[in-house]
């Protein structure tokens, strides 16, 4: 077992975002969400593929420091049943997931997407809204600027969607997690 943070006395402890995902575009975004809210968020891709389950989170956790007002998240694509019906499974993490893939979460940010979209067309949009070629796993300036600018307006276009649908996200939850552990840091 992990060994536990003690709070400093008089201090309130923030707890600690351990996020599991897939690929490099997922951590690309974590790392960019962790930068703008300055909350410790720890990204763990692809060590473990769709293999995962709650035994390698509590062994990739151990002899590290925990508390517990930690939260475990998984992070993927909903484009695979089966990995979706395994990740479902593991009931110790929140799992976030965008279908057809992370790209439809940032796609929200420029428009409502309400019919079905494959991987490659949410990539083509956001080359075309950006002006320049996107790239997995690495967001540029322009995408950071629109990721921080409208996150509310995709928050809300997300939640109107059916998840594991295409085109679904729960991103919003995970944002709002990190909004919730922001506004109650002193």
């Amino acid at each position: 077992m992990g060994s536990s943070r003690r709070p400093p006395r008089g201090k309130k402890i923030n707890p600690h975002f351990w996020v599991f995902c897939e690929g490099e575009t997922e951590e690309a975004y974590v790392r960019f969400l962790r930068s703008e809210y300055r909350l410790p968020l720890e990204v763990i891709t692809k060590v473990a593929g769709s293999s995962i389950n709650e035994n390698y989170i509590k062994k990739h956790k151990r002899g590290k420091f925990t508390h517990e007002k930690d939260r475990d998240f998984l992070i993927y694509d909903a484009d695979v049943p089966e990995i979706i019906e395994r990740l479902k499974k593991i009931k110790s993490a929140e799992l976030i997931a965008s279908n057809p893939a992370v790209e439809f979460w940032f796609l929200l940010h420029y428009k409502n997407q309400t019919s079905r979209i494959s991987e490659e067309e949410c990539v083509k949009e956001l080359s075309n809204r950006n002006k320049n070629i996107y790239k997995k796993g690495f967001i540029d300036d322009k995408l950071k600027a629109k990721l921080k600018g409208r996150c509310t307006e995709a928050c809300s276009r997300a939640k109107q969607l059916k998840l594991f649908e295409n085109p679904s996200t729960n991103m919003n939850a995970f944002i709002e997690a990190l909004e919730n552990a922001k506004n109650e840091t002193p």
